[in-house]
């Protein structure tokens, strides 16, 4: 079994028989003759060792299986234990001679030709009838092909296991590299993918000698036609190239930038049902030449890995476009800030600059009608842009309040200069109205615009609040002919800021009066739902298309488009917005725990956002009674608040 050599009787000596003669039986030449039938008949390799470990007989079965004849080995030692496992044969053959057998040990030997095999061992000690030794015999089961399917099975299920656990790209390949190469024995595995902007194939993982030489690999591109993987990945058929050096089209430029020094190869595509996305690539048999086995093994492992290796590609590109929209999104939010925060003094400028104009217009004594018209469209606008400044800082989860605490100290410091100027600036009997009311003014101005807005929690009799909203709210579109309807019941109290739920009531009322046209209705109830106060406000106006209702459940709802916008009197029809009123009032809802549900349907008679109403019911060429327009669309809103106070019992 190893080199280890002892002198002792040759196996192949005759047993001595001192009353026989030439014409009697020989029965120890007769017994050997008829062993050697038997074992000839063995389908499994056997030995014959002599004491000094060298061969004395080989059967058929270990020609055929080991390459090597009796002729070439009689008498001498085989060199078939590899050098890592002589250590393991020498102490085997010590537990031989010590218990007289070995019994299904399992370990490795070469064949001629450089093949690796596995085999079961079993040997026993052959003796003289005095029990001295004499040899022993080896019988040897090649159990290569079983241990192939069993180590392609454990890797097999190790990958399928690992497949759902990995995320990123990388280190599922690399572990599937990894396992390749103890699978198939080779020097270096590779994966190469598409890259599929620019046609070309790179190694996404390379697993050869140490992380150096993985990463000279990663360096590399080329041609999706070029070398062995190329036209592997090209055509979809695998390839098996066992001297490169007579392959004409095989890329010596990896070699030549790498460390590798290639030999043979093996390449299998990575296929998809549609199309080839990669190839795997081994190379360097360890021992032997690739054989079709090896290549039905690879391509069964491609096949397994190209949807999980698909899936996450796909996953890091959503990782990294998610990375960049949260980034943009930074970006955005950092200018709406900005700009939000600007449009402050500009505004406050302009409506105290039109406040001087009229005290100043007024104080000529001319005939100022004109004027005053321009002037409240001015301050229309103007309080327009006030509301699109308060929307977008509700939207903002980090507010900037810098102006008003400069600005606070500034006043703070400059009180008593200020003072003065007043007293000495404003005319006698203005001034003795006294100058401490003007600054408190100016700070209450200065809270007002530039301050920060607090929301306090408490507790709101809704159904109270809603009442008087609602008749705090009518005569603001007192001119509109639209019909309001309230269902209003005491369902106790609610926990909310009183302003955000007026920012929430105001601003959908609103919303519904502005889409629905002259002669339209509009109903308002308060009740009960599945145990929950539940705000329901429905109008029977132009209603929503699909995908700007999409828009408004993915808190992205826009304003109309731009030829379509208009800034009208706030509860005229189609009085236009900034669009940014419902994206509001999503965020309030998840902040302050209330649901708010938004059901639409666009009117059948102008589906599209380029189809317009003309605001009332009698000059639609569609509608000849009311009914017509209330059957056509609508918007349903549901608020439905959580927490109750003093709730009382639904009624009747």
């Amino acid at each position: 079994m190893d080199d280890k050599r002892t002198d002792g009787k040759n196996l192949n000596r005759e047993p001595h028989n001192p009353a026989g003669t030439e014409n009697e039986c020989h029965p120890g030449k007769f017994e050997k003759e008829q062993l050697h039938t038997i074992l000839d008949a063995l389908p499994d390799p056997v030995l014959f060792f002599t004491l000094d470990n060298t061969v004395e007989y080989i059967n058929p079965a270990f020609e055929t299986l080991f390459g090597w004849n009796l002729d070439e080995v009689r008498g001498k030692n085989i060199p078939f234990i590899p050098n890592r496992l002589v250590e393991q044969a020498r102490q085997g053959l010590k537990v031989l001679f010590k218990h007289r057998s070995v019994h299904d040990f399992e370990t490795r030997r070469f064949a001629k030709d450089g093949r690796t095999l596995d085999v079961r061992l079993n040997a026993s000690l052959i003796t003289a009838p005095d029990n001295t030794p004499l040899g022993h015999v080896m019988i040897l089961r090649d159990i290569t092909g079983e241990k192939k399917t069993e180590n392609a099975k454990q890797a097999m299920f190790r990958i399928s296991q690992a497949l759902h656990t990995y995320q990123e790209l990388g280190e599922l390949i690399g572990m599937i590299n990894y396992e390749i190469k103890e699978l198939l024995d080779v020097e270096g595995s590779f994966i190469l993918l598409e890259d599929e902007e620019t046609g070309q194939l790179f190694f996404y993982e390379a697993i050869f000698r140490n992380e150096e030489s993985d990463r000279k690999f990663k360096k590399i591109r080329f041609r999706a036609d070029q070398g062995v993987s190329g036209r592997v990945f090209k055509t979809g058929t695998p390839m098996m190239i066992p001297d490169v050096a007579a392959c004409d089209f095989f890329l010596r430029r990896v070699d030549d930038e790498t460390e590798l020094d290639t030999r043979n190869m093996m390449s299998v595509p990575i296929r998809l049902k549609d199309r080839t996305i990669g190839v795997v690539s081994v190379v360097n048999k360890s021992n032997g030449e690739f054989q079709t086995e090896d290549m039905e093994l690879l391509a069964t492992v491609a096949a397994t890995i190209a949807l999980p290796i698909e899936n996450a590609r796909i996953h890091g590109e959503l990782r990294r476009s998610f990375s960049e929209v949260k980034a943009l999104n930074h970006a955005k939010d950092k200018v709406i800030n900005h700009l939000a925060h600007e449009m402050k003094t500009p505004v406050a400028v302009l409506g105290a600059s039109m406040k001087l104009m009229v005290r100043k217009v007024r104080a000529l004594g001319a005939d100022h009608s004109a004027f005053e018209k321009i002037i409240a469209r001015a301050r229309r606008n103007l309080n327009r842009l006030l509301d699109i400044q308060y929307e977008t800082e509700d939207l903002l989860t980090k507010k900037d309040y810098t102006a008003h605490h400069l600005l606070s100290r500034l006043a703070d410091a400059c009180r008593d200069e200020m003072e003065v100027l007043l007293e000495t600036e404003i005319p006698e009997g203005i001034s003795g109205q006294g100058t401490g009311r003007a600054m408190e003014r100016i700070q209450q101005v200065l809270d007002d615009f530039f301050g920060p807005r607090h929301a306090l929690v408490r507790p709101v009799a809704l159904h109270s609040f809603i009442e008087e909203k609602i008749r705090g709210l009518r005569g603001q579109f007192r001119e509109r002919t639209c019909d309001l309807i309230s269902d209003i019941r005491n369902v106790g109290e609610v926990m909310i800021p009183v302003e955000i739920l007026d920012a929430v009531v105001t601003g959908l009322i609103r919303n519904s009066v502005e889409y629905t046209p002259d002669r339209g209705r509009i109903a308002i109830s308060l009740s009960y739902r599945d145990a929950y106060p539940e705000l329901l406000i429905q109008d029977h106006g132009i209603g929503f298309t699909k995908d700007k209702i999409l828009l408004v459940f993915e808190n992205y709802f826009t304003p109309p488009d731009t030829p379509m916008y208009a800034t009208k009197t706030p509860f005229e029809f189609n009085a236009g917005g900034s669009g940014l009123d419902l994206l509001r009032m999503r965020i309030f809802s998840e902040k302050y725990n209330f649901r708010l549900d938004i059901d639409s349907r666009r009117c059948k008679y102008i589906p599209t956002e380029q189809d317009l109403c003309p605001g009332d019911i009698d000059k639609c060429r569609f509608c000849s009674a009311p009914r017509d327009c209330f059957d056509s669309g609508g918007t349903s809103v549901r608020v439905r608040f959580p927490e109750v106070r003093g709730k009382t019992e639904p009624e009747e």
